[in-house]
Formats: structure tokens, sequence, C-alpha cells
């Protein structure tokens, strides 16, 4: 799969909110995901595409409801490519928001090999 194809099938999964189903199918066993810094909740690096997954699913635990979810045309640089993810949620015990990060991704052989994100 080429960068090119890749970046399209993880924007028509990414739009519809199927982030795992995007990594189960898109990324490498050992992609990283590397985070703008660490907090209580999330390590600033994570490595695996398991480890990802359970990354995922505890950001989901920690939000109440997906309002709106939006990602703009990737733009391309050899095998790089980024996205701008925005996100209108409402996390547990907070009031509404609106989220916006840039998204770097990274292939290899066909598959994401490391994604990080910038707010």
């Amino acid at each position: 799969m080429t960068t090119a194809a890749i970046a399209a099938r993880l924007v028509e999964l990414c739009s519809k909110g199927d982030f795992e189903g995007a990594q189960k199918e898109l990324y490498a066993e050992d992609a990283i995901s590397i985070e703008p810094y660490a907090t209580p909740a999330f390590e600033k690096e994570t490595h695996g595409l398991k480890a990802i997954i359970e990354k995922g699913h505890k950001f989901d635990g920690m939000v109440e409801k997906y309002h709106d979810i939006s990602i703009s045309q990737p733009l391309f640089a050899g095998n790089s490519f980024t996205v701008v993810l925005q996100m209108d949620l409402t996390m547990k015990g907070q009031d509404r928001m609106q989220m916006s990060e840039i998204c770097v991704y990274v292939t290899k052989n066909g598959k994401i090999i490391s994604e990080q994100f910038f707010m």
C-alpha cells in the first residue's frame, strides 16, 4: 500500500471515529506513538500496536461523548504525511471542549510505523 493510499484510508476511517479499525488495518506491529509530552494518563511514547490500541481504549474511557470529529486532507513529504484532527467532545466530569492537533505519520513497507501528535 502506498503512502497516499494509507493516508486516504486513515482519513476515511478516522472521519467515522474508527481509530482502532485504522490502527489494526494500517499500523505495523512495532509502530510507535508519540505524544507532545507525558501526562499522568499517558506516557510520552507508546511502543507496539497492542499498546497503541490499549492507549486508545484508555482515551475512549475518559470521553463521555464525541459530538463531532473532522480530519483534514493529508499533506505529503516522501513517506510521511500530516493531517489536522479536530474533535468536539465532552470528557467525563468536564465541560464540552474542542481539541485540535496536528498528526504526523511515517510509513514503511505499506504500514504506518510512527505517529506523532502536536497540539
